[in-house]
């Protein structure tokens, strides 16, 4: 088996691979004390495995590298293969030929085992695997279950609510057009500008069929009542001007250095730009002017009272907004995750799963890397070199407990050419073993293969990379060397001994060396804390981008107030609710927010009243009501899912959009509510 192969491959060359061939090994008093050693282990458990190679190796060479070989941390043995620490699972070391990046082909070879493992139908036993490629192929297939669900959820919520509203099945299929044209263009235009579409990516697609089809809730309901003239001439300026906040506010996503993020704001700034165009320009043409439709002047006539109530709420409403505001800055320290794990769709199970089977591999922390780059293979292997003696130190002092190294399987040229110079000529050696076994129960006429091994190692070729095919050693040194677009990578992965690693320590120890000590947690969870900092001044960037086309537009600081008012309380009082609910936000609830004032601009645009205009007649109040569901909806829906970027979007603008309406309708003039 691969066991096998992998200590005929170390014993045959074990000459050239072990750290212990010095000429010091070959002098007298060095022979004399490895041959000792020997003896005396036969006595010992190891003694099985020595006796028949004591002619061959009576030095210990191979039980010499194996015990440097991943020194305490080898996995239990069992009946010849390799078992947990409690002995209930068999472990295996699996490596598959597709890269890691690949996904279908982690997918293929996690199902290839799956399908060996049924077929060999062992009675009581199950199946547990893990790994980055299972975390992989489980989060594509999670994200892909939960936006199919999810979309279908809403689209049907959407099409129950539009055929209500409508009555026609002709209404709903001409006020679907805008949405899938508008979901059309957005996978166009990312594929075009990033060759692939995230599946988040179409998971925000759903939640953007609940606003893309208010644009032609708004033209059926408002021309119905007025005509295509008069719907254009009132009522399409305001729907222009709440797309273009909408599209300010998706704007600033582009510059997002984070892929998913600048993904999602061209997918929505396509999408909502595409669907605006198609009701201004297509419906129109396609509906004709003789559009059939419900009758919702009393709905707008009971929303019109309720408004009239809602006043009342005004101060309590402030008052609530003052609270959540001095909640968020009283508790600002606790109110973000700043982890990256805050993204990951992997559950908790199978993460706690990925660690228990890690330790009882004794498989590195992947946490603390050192990581050496160099010029060619060959000064790869000599900086790896270089550095194993300093963390052999630290091992020494338990200040880590082990680390991996692919010169120890593939040591570098160098290394080879020393050790095979240090082994004595046959002449040499056969008077050094007379002297060194004088006293010895052991004689030396015996140690002929002996002689053997090592005349023939001084004439042994240098180990090469090909060499280790057919041994389970190549996964070791391929994971570990690294080719680069210049050069290569070295990696070395700490794992921890009876204590935590100190970095400070590690840092001190390769301190003025070429070797790179990175905590890779740290580094993630700053790359995202850089991420969550770019989004927060690109989200600032999209608000003021919209206040300031609002203040362009409207040229009145009152109007302007009237208008974000409302927005602004939606998401001071969202957030502080989730945060009393113990969620904790991330980067998502940011980009959610941000989508909360470009959605909710729309609705507050409609209760701004210009100079001349007539008041808010009751039909575009109803369009209002029932666009702000339609995209509750389909924002909401994301709140279901289990998947965190998803989820954060759906409670963040989800209530929002609600909130944001609600608000508009409490803080509206007295001059149009009459």
């Amino acid at each position: 088996g691969s066991q096998t192969a992998d200590r005929d491959f170390l014993f045959k060359h074990r000459y050239l691979l072990s750290p212990a061939i010095t000429a010091e090994r070959f002098t007298v008093d060095g022979l004399q004390a490895a041959i000792s050693n020997s003896i005396d282990l036969l006595a010992s458990p190891a003694g099985m495995m020595l006796k028949p190679l004591l002619t061959r190796d009576p030095t210990g060479e191979l039980l010499e590298l194996l015990g440097g070989l991943n020194a305490g941390a080898q996995p239990n043995g069992r009946a010849g293969v390799w078992a947990s620490r409690d002995g209930e699972r068999a472990m295996l070391l699996v490596q598959s030929k597709a890269l890691g990046s690949d996904t279908d082909g982690q997918e293929v070879a996690i199902n290839a085992i799956r399908s060996h493992f049924a077929e060999a139908a062992f009675a009581g036993a199950k199946l547990q695997i893990s790994g980055p490629g299972l975390f992989a192929v489980n989060s594509r297939a999670t994200i892909k279950e939960e936006v199919s669900q999810l979309s279908l959820i809403s689209t049907l919520a959407i099409i129950a609510v539009l055929l209500f509203v409508y009555r026609s099945f002709k209404l709903l299929t001409l006020g679907l057009l805008p949405v899938l044209s508008g979901a059309l263009a957005g996978v166009v235009a990312v594929s075009l500008a990033y060759g692939t579409v995230f599946g988040i990516t179409v998971g925000f697609g759903s939640a953007l069929i609940g606003e893309a089809v208010d644009y032609s809730i708004y033209y059926f309901v408002q021309s119905g009542r007025s005509g295509v003239e008069v719907w254009r001439e009132r009522f399409w300026p305001t729907i222009r001007l709440g797309v273009l906040t909408s599209i300010f506010g998706f704007g600033a996503l582009l510059f997002s250095g984070f892929p998913g993020l600048s993904q999602l704001g061209l997918y929505a700034l396509s999408g909502v730009l595409t669907a605006a165009l198609v009701t201004r320009f297509v419906l129109p043409q396609l509906s004709g002017t003789d559009l059939k439709m419900r009758d919702l002047a009393p709905l707008g006539l009971l929303l019109t009272k309720i408004i009239h109530a809602l006043h009342s709420l005004r101060w309590p409403v402030v008052t609530l907004a003052l609270a959540a505001a001095a909640l968020l800055v009283t508790q600002r320290d606790g109110l973000w995750n700043p982890e990256l794990s805050a993204l990951s769709p992997v559950s908790k199970a199978d993460q706690a799963i990925d660690m228990a089977l890690r330790a009882d591999l004794g498989a590195p922390d992947s946490r603390y890397l050192v990581v050496i780059n160099a010029a060619d293979h060959e000064m790869a292997l000599q900086a790896a070199e270089k550095t194993s003696a300093q963390l052999d130190r630290l091992v020494a002092s338990g200040q880590i407990g082990g680390y991996d190294s692919p010169a120890r399987f593939l040591p570098s040229l160098a290394s080879q050419n020393a050790r095979r110079a240090s082994l004595p000529t046959d002449e040499d050696l056969r008077q050094r073993l007379d002297a060194a076994l004088q006293d010895s129960p052991l004689a030396a006429n015996k140690l002929t293969p002996f002689l053997n091994e090592i005349a023939s190692a001084r004439q042994a070729p240098n180990l090469l990379r090909e060499n280790l095919n057919g041994t389970s050693l190549a996964l070791a040194v391929d994971s570990l060397l690294l080719p680069q677009s210049k050069g290569w990578s070295v990696l070395l992965p700490l794992r921890p001994g009876a204590k935590d690693i100190d970095a400070s320590e590690v840092r001190k120890a390769l301190a003025g060396s070429e070797a790179l000590f990175i905590d890779m947690k740290l580094e993630f969870d700053k790359l995202y804390n850089d991420y969550l900092h770019e989004a927060m001044l690109l989200s600032l960037a999209g608000l003021l981008a919209i206040v300031a086309l609002l203040a362009v537009t409207l040229r009145s600081s009152r109007r302007l107030a009237a208008v974000l008012l409302p927005l602004v309380l939606a998401v001071l009082i969202v957030i502080a609710s989730l945060h009393l609910l113990g969620e904790r936000l991330h980067l998502l609830h940011l980009i959610g927010m941000l989508l909360t004032v470009a959605v909710g601009s729309n609705y507050a645009l409609f209760f701004d009243r210009t100079e001349g205009q007539d008041q808010l007649d009751p039909e575009t109040l109803a369009s209002m009501l029932i666009a702000n569901l339609t995209t509750a909806i389909g924002f909401g829906t994301l709140a279901l899912s289990n998947v965190p970027v998803l989820h954060a979007v759906g409670v963040t603008v989800g209530p929002g959009a609600i909130l944001a309406l609600l608000f508009s309708a409490i803080f509206v003039s007295r001059e149009t509510r009459s």
